[in-house]
């Protein structure tokens, strides 16, 4: 299945097929040079199928976690294209998670002004968000994602035999961003998930995610409006992510908490039984005012009041401002 992203610059195609990867020149213009960049959790299977369907292939392997999505990896990156005579006709593919794609897809946005990039996403999480949308960047001085650039990729290849090595986890991880689209744009996708058979379905889950994601970053390229319905859940995820030290959450079991006090009670009851199914937590032990305290520095704030997106029914969402002292209220008797 061809998916088209239309953007400013012209648009791209995201493949969608059982066993796609292994024939990637199919999809890519790979008879030239090609920087592919993985890490170690990556089966590097997948890297070396990939570079067999490259003319002069040039694979690094980065260490696995996000730590790598740092200056120093951006640097090295460079330097290995500057080493290996890499030039403007050349080309970057990412074969890896949301790390792996955000890093090297800044570095060939900035390599010789812009090279074609490339993505094959290896997870969940990546294949249903990240992989779309075009943000590409790495974290400096503490900070996620605040050194980057808007640069879509020119092809994305998505691979659902590419999730088998995955621990189940990390499968029902990268599902929550499945989840909270659902909640806010599709409610026939969340009755899949609801009442279907989540695993036997996943391609399709993987396609009504990507078709969501589509819509919105392409009515909404970079990040006016719409796009920031994309944040349901997030506000509170974040914040979570930054106290949850002792319970060492993965971000998809933050959004998870995340959208529990964002629903209406209609909404939460029905939200609540999906996650339960998916294995993902719908209590935390991280202190409550914690979390509100880490809130109050979001960049969402504005005075005393806070705009966050709710959804007050299955498929749809409101854009609500409110003081923050009601949404202190919210996330206790929620959490």
């Amino acid at each position: 299945m061809i998916i088209p992203v239309k953007t400013t610059t012209g648009g791209y195609n995201i493949t969608l097929e059982r066993g796609a990867h292994t024939f990637a020149d199919k999809y890519f213009k790979l008879d030239r040079k090609v920087l592919i960049v993985t890490d170690d959790g990556v089966p590097a299977e997948y890297a070396k199928t990939v570079a067999a369907s490259c003319r002069t292939p040039f694979i690094i392997t980065l260490p696995q976690g996000e730590k790598t999505k740092s200056l120093d990896s951006y640097k090295y990156l460079l330097s290995e294209m500057v080493k290996n005579d890499f030039t403007r006709s050349d080309c970057v593919v990412a074969v890896g998670g949301g790390v792996v794609g955000d890093l090297a897809g800044f570095v060939a946005a900035s390599y010789m002004r812009g090279v074609d990039f490339y993505n094959i996403p290896t997870t969940v999480l990546s294949q249903v968000d990240s992989s779309i949308g075009g943000k590409v960047a790495v974290d400096f001085d503490g900070y996620k994602n605040i050194v980057g650039a808007f640069y879509p990729p020119k092809a994305v290849i998505i691979d659902p035999d590419m999730l088998k090595t995955l621990p189940d986890r990390q499968i029902s991880n990268g599902l929550a961003e499945s989840v909270k689209m659902s909640l806010t744009s599709d409610k026939e996708l969340f009755a899949l998930f609801e009442n279907g058979d989540i695993i036997n379905n996943i391609d399709k889950i993987i396609e009504g995610s990507l078709k969501i994601k589509r819509f919105v970053v392409e009515q909404d390229e970079k990040e006016g409006g719409l796009r920031k319905i994309l944040n349901f859940g997030h506000t509170l995820a974040h914040a979570i992510e930054s106290e949850n030290a002792m319970e060492k959450l993965y971000h998809g079991e933050c959004v998870a908490l995340g959208m529990i006090p964002m629903c209406s009670e209609e909404v939460r009851c029905r939200l609540i039984k999906v996650l339960v199914k998916l294995n993902l937590p719908t209590k935390t032990e991280t202190d409550a005012e914690a979390i509100i305290s880490a809130m109050k520095h979001d960049k969402k704030m504005s005075g005393d009041k806070i705009t966050v997106i709710f959804v007050p029914e299955i498929g749809q969402y409101e854009m609500r401002e409110m003081p923050f002292s009601d949404f202190e209220e919210q996330i206790r008797s929620a959490l």
